[in-house]
């Protein structure tokens, strides 16, 4: 067999192994507080700025709006933000934090230091971190650009 196709020389299995392990590592701390991963990430980007666009929101998190609207349908049911109407674009939805999304900032506060703990180990320290950070942005930047 060609050494390409082996599984271990693979970039995107162990890509998709971490991602995978790491969504499993947020799963007790966010199910605690009926949160999913998604869920989390939307709370991210509004905790950072409040009363986005569904388009901006989808942006951020580079999904499409199509999957951003029933995740954010389902968090406006369970109290977490609300939607309503743009005043100046009837066509934009602008989503906001409700009072429950806003307490989840303080009781999530852990979260990012547990996770980050979890991940650390001999290749990824404290120090290397913003290595990495910039390396992944460069992959998502470049991977962005396939067609």
């Amino acid at each position: 067999m060609k050494p390409e196709f082996l599984l271990e020389n693979q970039l995107c299995f162990r890509l998709y192994t971490a991602s995978r392990l790491l969504s499993q590592a947020y799963h007790p701390l966010l199910s605690k507080h009926g949160l999913t991963y998604p869920q989390y990430l939307v709370l991210l980007v509004l905790w950072e700025k409040d009363a986005q666009p569904v388009n901006d929101i989808a942006k951020r998190l580079y999904l499409e709006t199509n999957t951003v609207t029933p995740l954010l349908q389902r968090m406006e049911r369970e109290g977490i933000v609300t939607r309503e109407k743009s005043k100046e674009d009837a066509r934009q939805m602008i989503v906001k934090l409700a009072r429950k999304g806003e307490e989840l900032q303080e009781k999530l506060a852990e979260v990012p230091f547990k996770v980050g703990s979890a991940v650390l180990c001999d290749s990824v320290t404290p120090e290397t971190v913003p290595e990495l950070f910039r390396l992944l942005d460069g992959m998502i930047v470049q991977l962005k650009n396939v067609d």
